[in-house]
């Protein structure tokens, strides 16, 4: 067997590879013997047919099945054997290949166009200078998340009388035109009311100061501003009647309740960030600004990687790539997305291939290396960042392992947090070699640079 590789150019070469019978000849005889122990024809018992037979039937087929097998074996064996780093896969040459005719040839030549990488060099130092942004964690941001854990430590209680933003629960009567209980008319028991969120300002100010056991009279269909939802939930009634209620109502309050946020105590503190974790406010405020930074420096340290990327694409240049047989490569892949999607496509293919090709030269140069580890570091901060939104703040580690444990059964999760990992630490090693631009920026600002 004769394999050789003939540059075209800098970034396309042609792969041949010539087999004699005597290469494939031995793999033929055993793939036929194996069938033969299998084969069963009418007229012979199984493993008893004449191998001059089955030569004669399926010699041709096992022939080109066990010649293409070897084809692929020493084709990949070839590439990886002498460090080859192609793009894409190896395709059938467009102007070398011969027909191949498995009944009347037995020696064989197979030529392969393959695409190769450009070579480049992407190197980082200290003379290289990339903005990088710390997000500033100011008062306002910390009162905002302190007021947001005071909401939801918060309870209701009962008041005597009606302020704002309150709850109301009683009885509600439908009035006839007299303004006297309409006889067979609408009556709602322990009906709830949030008049704040009432759409008139009129209907709303009718509760202003009421006292529990007051009767105060209002208009639904005001009220609500004729919302045919708000009116049936309300009412109790088909939505499709409710257009044609525009009576007014009595509404005898039996309860007013308030919520009331937490106090900034003890009890607050411990659930949270559990029990002694933290003992004053000042250390509460302090304990929570701490976790937004560590969140903001995520972010920061994503920004800091999408901006070393275009450092990084702009100090490379633009590279050569063999634009013919990538385009060829693309229609072959994505056959079903048709010929438009490859030429629409092509630039922003390319743009994503310089810098796969960057990455994985620094990723080399600065041996990072992903581990299960890695892997579980990323989804539990994944997943605190997650629940964060939430403010929930002081998760379980059980919870967050288990969390992980699912995320790792999914390849298309274990597929995406290999390459935010790999990001990490690519990132986090850049941050040592580069000078950074150290900028402060409000949070305001930062996301502005996202819109």
């Amino acid at each position: 067997m004769n394999i050789s590789l003939e540059n075209i150019d800098k970034v396309s070469a042609v792969l041949t590879i010539k087999m004699e019978k005597a290469d494939y000849a031995e793999r033929v005889e055993k793939a036929l013997k194996d069938y033969r122990r299998k084969a069963s024809l009418p007229g012979f018992r199984p493993g008893q047919v004449p191998m001059a037979l089955l030569k004669k039937r399926f010699g041709k087929e096992i022939t080109a099945e066990e010649v293409n097998k070897l084809l692929g074996e020493k084709l990949y064996a070839y590439i990886k054997d002498n460090k080859l780093n192609i793009l894409g896969e190896p395709l059938p040459s467009e102007g070398r290949q011969q027909n191949i005719d498995f009944d009347t040839m037995e020696e064989f030549s197979f030529a392969f166009d393959i695409a190769l990488a450009p070579e480049f060099k992407a190197e980082l130092g200290a003379e290289d200078t990339v903005d990088y942004y710390d997000i500033q964690v100011d008062d306002k941001m910390v009162d905002n998340q302190v007021k947001m854990f005071a909401q939801r430590g918060g309870s209701y209680e009962t008041v005597d009388s009606y302020e704002p933003k309150d709850m109301v629960k009683g009885l509600l009567a439908e009035l006839d035109e007299n303004g006297n209980t309409k006889e067979g008319g609408i009556q709602v028991e322990n009906a709830v009311l949030l008049p704040e969120y009432m759409k008139d300002d009129e209907q709303k100010a009718i509760f202003n100061g009421c006292k529990v056991n007051d009767v105060v009279v209002f208009n639904p269909n005001k009220a609500y501003g004729g919302h045919d939802v708000e009116i049936a939930a309300l009412l109790k009634i088909k939505k499709e009647d409710a257009p044609a209620m525009t009576s007014d109502f009595s509404y005898q309050v039996q309860e007013i309740t308030r919520f009331k946020d937490a106090e900034l105590n003890q009890e607050l503190f411990d659930n949270v960030f559990g029990k002694d974790e933290v003992k004053s406010e000042e250390e509460f405020r302090n304990k929570i600004k701490g976790i937004m930074a560590e969140q903001f420096a995520d972010d920061s340290n994503f920004k800091f990687f999408l901006d070393v990327r275009t450092y990084l694409m702009n100090k490379v240049g633009k590279l050569e790539f063999p634009d013919a047989f990538l385009k060829r490569f693309l229609r072959v892949s994505s056959a079903s997305r048709g010929e438009k999607f490859v030429e629409e496509d092509y630039d922003k293919n390319i743009e994503g291939l310089t810098w796969q090709l960057i990455q994985d030269q620094l990723v080399k140069a600065y041996d990072i290396k992903v581990e299960r580890e890695d892997l579980v570091k990323t989804a539990k901060n994944l997943i605190r960042i997650q629940f964060a939104q939430y403010g929930m703040i002081n998760l379980p580690e059980e919870l967050l392992n288990n969390y992980a444990d699912d995320m790792l059964k999914k390849e298309k999760d274990v597929e995406s947090l290999f390459n935010r990992s790999v990001e990490n630490k690519l990132a986090a090693a850049l941050k040592d070699v580069v000078t950074l631009n150290r900028k402060e920026i409000s949070v305001e600002d930062f996301n502005k640079m996202f819109a």
